[in-house]
């Protein structure tokens, strides 16, 4: 029996959460955007307005009022029974805590019809550890963007021993049809595809960096030239923002913690974060 998605809850509003909302909606899904309060709602409401301009300048297709008309058809609701009640697929984008995932599943098992398919955008954590709090481990697994996913548009698709193949499969052609490009694992990987590529290479450059070996541009402008690569691991994490790798390396081992000083006394306490804040590893311009 085929599975139909159609009606789409995204769980949480951030900057990972927006995309994926948006993008499915601006791919013709009915798409409910849930937060925890209002005041999260109303923030988000102007981060899918940034969305629509975004996407006018740079998808095709996007013009003639289709960005702003997928904005304004977002639903948003701060009540979780309402927001999952007529479900078929769940994606859940919460902060990135093993703790407050596990509740929010138990919740979703309770609230969601049986139908109802939960995905995991995690990008850290494996599904097995939040399969048995869902109550229905054989539809769950995980699904995880790129950020600009517009424009880096892959899908990680990874289940569980417990997942279903067909719920596999149906998330497989929910992805296809809102844009991305699945990337089909074939059992649990810390990191998936993507970042058990990526993380090495980032690591690999600011060890350079922060041992003398190069400056910054040095290590990306080798990267570039000797790949073909787009961008070097410097810009890569100018665009991240540099607390993500702080906050990751501050709990590691004597190497990465003093990579982590590093990063904190040079960048992080002159309030160089990143592309966010208009500098980085580089300046940006507005």
């Amino acid at each position: 029996m085929s599975i139909d998605i159609r009606k789409v809850t995204v769980l949480g509003t951030g900057v990972l959460g927006s995309q994926i909302a948006f993008q499915t909606a601006f791919r013709g899904f009915d798409v409910t955007a849930y937060d925890i309060t209002d005041e999260v709602l109303t923030a988000a409401r102007g981060r899918f307005d940034k969305l629509a301009a975004t996407y006018r300048a740079q998808v095709p297709g996007a013009g003639d009022g289709k960005a702003e008309t997928t904005a304004a058809g977002i639903a948003l609701s701060s009540d979780l029974a309402a927001a999952v009640a007529d479900a078929d697929l769940v994606i859940e984008a919460v902060p990135e805590v093993l703790a407050i995932k596990q509740d929010t599943y138990e919740k979703l098992g309770k609230l969601s019809p049986e139908r109802t398919i939960f995905a995991t955008n995690s990008s850290t954590l494996l599904p097995s550890a939040m399969k048995d709090f869902t109550g229905r481990p054989d539809r769950f697994l995980a699904l995880h963007f790129a950020n600009q996913v517009w424009h880096f548009n892959t899908a990680e698709i990874m289940g569980t021993p417990d997942t279903d193949p067909a719920v596999f499969q149906a998330v497989v052609d929910f992805a296809t049809a809102i844009g991305m490009v699945p990337i089909e694992l074939h059992k649990e990987k810390a990191g998936y595809v993507l970042n058990s590529l990526l993380v090495p290479l980032l690591d690999a450059a600011m060890n350079l960096a922060e041992g003398g070996y190069a400056e910054p541009e040095a290590v990306d402008n080798t990267w570039r030239i000797g790949t073909g690569a787009p961008a070097g691991p410097f810009q890569i994490l100018d665009i991240i923002g540099l607390t993500t790798p702080y906050n990751i390396m501050a709990h590691g081992d004597e190497n990465a913690q003093r990579i982590a000083k590093w990063l904190k006394e040079n960048y992080i306490d002159q309030g160089k974060l990143g592309l966010a804040t208009g500098e980085g590893f580089y300046k940006y311009t507005a």
